[in-house]
């Protein structure tokens, strides 16, 4: 059983880190935030891997983890796929109908409709059962990030996107469609668009991305890129670097500001080897305010967590901000970050 867990997280770890090389500027530090840690003694919540922070249209936080899905509803938490799969999961989607998908490491990707389950695997047309992202588009379809391609499913069957339609990398970590129409896609091995017939592979300073984990389209249009290559924005015409550090998530606040999570390795300087240290280097969630984003002097708040990897981040119908780690779900406010796996940070 141990063997069989390092083998995931090593599987993880190689998801966010591949071979990068380029020049970036580094951002400068506005500030360290050392918040204050607590525990909140709510049993029953993740205590491993979290991966993917949503809420629905309800107000309920969905969590998904190695423990599998959860559901926060403000006091307690519910682990809805327990008694239906002992899956390892990366991302939930509650689709525009109120439907939920849930996507997995290795068994696929499950449909929920609040009362019952179906199960999707290449059995039925999906390109790979290794499954990380979610996404819906704007017709409803629903698109799945796996390590063989892309698949996209239109309510009544799969179609799969690999290089060999004109994907740089098998390995998608992230798919979006822009306000234009055109779909990007985060590979392992650099960036695309999708224009509904062909794919153009995306360059910056005349060379191809890296491996690319993350991506948003945010209020304004602009589109930012997170990962090897660090944070970068594209404002129609060109890619603006902000970070030379690995960048794992990036998220929009309801006033416009920026939240990421990165560490202090520069994986420029890494090929194909990682470093040793990988999972114990300093993680951070950096805060970009809104007005100074589009300046030449965007100086990011530093808030220091104490843990190692930083997952999904979202905020909250009440302004909080939730993250996930190697260790559980928590919410940071007002300077505190909340421990919900009932651990304290010492």
């Amino acid at each position: 059983m141990k063997s069989y867990t390092l083998s995931y997280i090593l599987f993880l770890i190689f998801i966010f880190y591949t071979s990068c090389t380029g020049q970036n500027k580094t951002s400068p530090q506005k500030e360290n935030i050392r918040p204050e840690t607590k525990d909140a003694s709510t049993p029953h919540g993740p205590t491993t891997i979290v991966r993917t922070i949503k809420q629905d249209r309800k107000g309920n936080i969905w969590i998904a983890s190695w423990d599998g899905i959860f559901r926060y509803d403000g006091k307690s938490f519910t682990n809805i796929t327990s008694k239906v799969s002992s899956a390892r999961f990366f991302s939930v989607l509650e689709d525009k109908k109120g439907n939920f998908w849930f996507s997995s490491v290795g068994s696929g990707v499950y449909y929920y409709d609040g009362t019952s389950f179906r199960n999707f695997t290449t059995k039925d047309g999906l390109v790979n059962d290794r499954v990380s992202e979610i996404y819906e588009d704007r017709a409803g379809s629903i698109w799945f990030s796996t390590e063989d391609g892309a698949s996209r499913y239109d309510g009544q069957s799969f179609r799969s996107f690999t290089t060999k339609d004109g994907l740089p990398h098998n390995g998608v970590n992230s798919i979006i469609e822009d306000k234009t129409g055109k779909f990007w896609f985060c590979t392992r091995g650099g960036a695309c668009l999708y224009d509904g017939k062909t794919f153009t592979i995306l360059a910056h300073d005349g060379k191809p991305f890296r491996n690319v984990h993350t991506i948003i389209e945010d209020k304004k249009g602009n589109i930012w890129l997170g990962g090897n290559d660090g944070l970068l924005r594209y404002n129609g015409s060109i890619f603006i670097n902000y970070s030379e550090n690995f960048v794992g998530y990036i998220y929009e606040d309801k006033t416009g500001n920026l939240w990421t999570s990165s560490n202090n390795v520069k994986t420029k300087n890494f090929k194909n080897d990682l470093p040793s240290n990988i999972n114990q280097s300093t993680w951070t969630l950096s805060r970009y305010n809104e007005k100074s984003l589009f300046n030449n002097a965007a100086l990011p708040e530093l808030i220091r967590t104490n843990e190692g990897m930083i997952f999904g981040i979202l905020e909250t119908d009440n302004g909080n901000i939730w993250f996930g780690t190697l260790n559980g779900v928590h919410r940071y406010h007002g300077n505190i970050i909340t421990d919900f796996k009932g651990k304290v940070q010492e």
